[in-house]
């Protein structure tokens, strides 16, 4: 089913894009229907089906009208004007798409101006709690400073998820549930999963993208359980340019339609940003920084109705973590240094989520760690020190799930997932369909979080 996702990558008829643009969806649709009645070259056809499967959600994820969204912001920022909010609309600030011709707004789109702390949240008609994100500057400090005076660091992380799925007409079908579980790699040893059920199936400690799958007849209200431990231990490094060795590998530098290509703006791209450089590490050193100084964290639509994610970033110079880390694995594998792709949860003594980051290789080292969005956002908050920490390295409040981009489940779904690029949040289906996102809800929990003894070498 994943493998259908790189025909997104086929350029739509100009007169249905036509329409998509200008946010007629029903139009769009018709022109689909009529075409695909017809003989088509199979990527053709492949990329319409997949783009009219697409069109709920892009009306879902784009709900709040230019009314609404302007009473919002009026509401909350003190004397917020008309004349502001277009020029912020100007500025980028907000995404929004047309919609029978009109302007509507990403859901998140005032959680994204406190996000990233905007300069009009210092009007906010109630202010945001500044011990909140200093206690969550001190811990990523804290540690920081831990792993460069012992070499690393290590915590022991319970955490149990639940899903529950809300509706109630599908009672008696056979449903299969997938929930993320840890991802046995680089950092992550001792796992020990809790209380599974015996005819559960479990996908081998290092399956690309772990999980728990659950098959039995549906009931009403039914919730779904996977409670785990393990072991973090991450090691700091500095690594030398000087040290880089002559022969790299050759793995890790594939393409990956449609969010992995090296299309000509990725191309012009890594030129500008990387130039003649030819030592790797120095290579992915500048990509990084290049992104965590420039392209701005922001929330965004679902990833599966972004067409190509990495460009997406360097085009719209924002994104969130994975739309930054996938801009960083496009260039490093343009470049020809290895990247690839790791997510699951951040789950620290403050505060537990879904995330993604990257990781490079560049030997003698060989993998290394970047966050970008941590990089960025010490960027914002004007701490060098630990915007420079996450590029080679990463804290050790990690759930990895996934070590791969796109990648299918074992056993694999029948039906398309809510997000196939990757896996936090769990997947539902039943036999005769997939549950939309809104169908069912699930809560991750931190039951206990401590320090342990780190277990490694100073790299």
């Amino acid at each position: 089913m994943l493998e259908e996702i790189k025909y997104l990558s086929v350029q739509l008829p100009e007169d249905i894009r036509r329409q998509l643009e200008a946010g007629y969806f029903s139009k769009a649709v018709k022109l689909i229907n009529r075409r695909l009645e017809g003989e088509l070259p199979r990527a053709l056809r492949k990329c319409l089906e997949l783009q009219k499967a697409q069109l709920p959600i892009w009306e879902a994820e784009y709900p709040v009208s230019y009314e609404e969204a302007l009473a919002v912001l009026c509401l909350n920022i003190r004397d917020f004007t008309g004349e502001e909010f277009e020029d912020l609309i100007e500025q980028g600030v907000f995404d929004w798409i047309y919609s029978d011709g009109k302007m509507y707004f990403i859901r998140t789109f005032y959680e994204n101006l406190l996000k990233v702390r905007h300069p009009v949240t210092d009007r906010l008609a109630v202010p945001q709690k500044p011990e909140e994100q200093e206690e969550k500057q001190a811990v990523l400090n804290r540690n920081m400073n831990d792993m460069k005076e012992q070499g690393g660091n290590a915590y022991r992380i319970h955490i149990r998820s639940t899903l529950k799925v809300k509706g109630e007409e599908d009672a008696g079908d056979r449903i299969t549930v997938h929930l993320p579980i840890p991802n046995a790699g680089t950092q992550v040893r001792k796992i020990r999963l809790i209380g599974i059920p015996t005819d559960a199936v479990i996908a081998p400690e290092g399956f690309e993208s772990r999980t728990v799958c659950f098959q039995r007849p549906y009931i009403k209200g039914d919730t779904f359980t996977v409670e785990y431990e393990y072991e973090n231990h991450v090691a700091y490094t500095e690594p030398d340019p000087g040290m880089v060795e002559a022969k790299q590998p050759d793995f890790c530098l594939e393409e990956q339609a449609p969010h992995i290509l090296y299309t000509p703006f990725i191309r012009s791209l890594y030129e500008e940003v990387v130039g003649e450089e030819t030592n790797p590490l120095l290579k992915a050193r500048k990509i990084y920084d290049y992104i965590t100084l420039n392209v701005r964290y922001s929330y965004v639509r679902k990833y599966s109705i972004i067409r190509n994610i990495a460009e997406y970033a360097g085009i719209n110079q924002k994104g969130d973590c994975g739309i930054q880390a996938l801009l960083f694995i496009t260039l490093c594998r343009y470049g020809g240094v290895p990247a690839r792709w790791q997510s699951g949860l951040f789950a620290a003594p403050y505060d537990i989520g879904g995330h993604d980051w990257a990781q490079f290789y560049v030997a003698p080292y060989g993998w290394l760690f970047a966050d970008l969005s941590f990089g960025g956002s010490s960027h914002r908050a004007g701490n060098e020190e630990r915007r420079r920490f996450y590029f080679g390295n990463l804290d050790p409040f990690r759930m990895p799930a996934n070590s791969a981009f796109q990648h299918e489940f074992t056993p694999p779904k029948k039906h398309m997932r809510q997000d196939p690029t990757d896996n936090q949040y769990g997947e539902c289906e039943y036999g005769h369909r997939a549950l939309k996102a809104d169908e069912y809800e699930i809560k991750h929990e931190i039951l206990e979080i401590c320090r342990i003894p780190w277990e490694g070498e100073k790299r």
